[in-house]
């Protein structure tokens, strides 16, 4: 297939790029920058030019497309909300540029949105539209044009890693570095479900080809990792003391994380892996963490 994909020079875009090549399907990779289209043509794929805050733009590269895959996403959290309702916009694009057909788009959201209540395990069969996180805004921007026809499914997303970068556990890594300690919030038994970036890669492709309007995916590799074995390792690495943070004081040590650092998040992926045959094989996150160079 020829394959139109978003955020194609993002962490998780670039490893779908070989993905899909080594599958025999054309990849046609969005970017906004010089270094991006070099890094594209060099790997194989066709460069298209485009940005999140041109969505008519995206939508007439899609429109030439066999299939779409979505990761592209904006990520200053200082603006997530705002951010989450332009995605959810070039979502929609996406999906005029397919109307009339049964080609495939593929998007991303994240595993909370499965979520059946506080701390219970995310499952792909569980969509709550009332969810308070803004990144419902994705999946319901998806609903609609599963509504309209559009042959949608929708990929969430754990903490996905290498030993470059891990979801929000990178941002972490820049607080303690910052505050000369790797905290954790209270007893840090609360959990963050993981996955390689590799194993979420082979994800999307399976997804694509696999055309199944309506459903969800899952990309978790462990179910859930505890926050505190988190800030050890990163104690490990960076050589600091881990201390534990009192609720009360998470604003002032985490800042804009701290919305998300005692958040419980483990999610189950085992759904998704008796539907499409998919198996996570990736090191583990502390694997990860504890291999990386700081």
């Amino acid at each position: 297939m020829r394959i139109f994909l978003t955020g194609a020079t993002g962490f998780i875009g670039s490893a779908i790029v070989p993905e899909l090549l080594q599958a025999g399907h054309q990849v046609v990779g969005v970017t906004r920058s010089d270094a991006g289209a070099e890094a594209l043509a060099a790997a194989g794929a066709e460069v298209y030019r485009g940005t999140l805050e041109n969505p008519q733009g995206l939508r007439d590269g899609a429109a030439e497309a066999e299939a779409v895959i979505h990761t592209a996403f904006d990520h200053d959290f200082s603006r997530f909300a705002e951010n989450c309702e332009k995605d959810s916009r070039v979502i929609a694009a996406l999906g005029q540029a397919l109307a009339g057909s049964d080609r495939p788009l593929v998007i991303t959201s994240g595993v909370g949105m499965g979520s059946p209540g506080h701390g219970q395990l995310a499952v792909e069969d569980v969509f709550n539209p009332d969810h308070p996180n803004p990144r419902i805004a994705s999946e319901l921007a998806g609903n609609a044009l599963l509504e309209a026809g559009i042959n949608l499914s929708v990929m969430r997303l754990p903490q996905v890693h290498n030993t470059l970068k891990q979801g929000l556990i990178s941002p972490l890594i820049e607080i303690a570095r910052q505050k000369g300690i790797s905290a954790y919030v209270g007893e840090g038994r609360n959990r963050y479900s993981a996955g390689h970036v590799a194993d979420a890669a082979r994800l999307y492709r399976l997804a694509v080809e696999k055309r199944q309007p309506g459903a969800r995916y899952h990309a978790v590799g462990e179910e859930g990792v505890e926050v505190r074995a988190i800030a050890e390792a990163l104690g490990r690495g960076l050589n600091l003391p881990v201390v534990s943070i009192a609720p009360e004081r998470a604003a002032e040590h985490f800042g804009w994380m701290a919305m998300f650092a005692p958040m419980d998040l483990p999610a189950s992926s085992a759904l998704t892996q008796a539907r499409l045959g998919w198996r996570p094989t990736g090191p583990t996150l502390i694997a990860d963490l504890d291999a990386m160079r700081y």
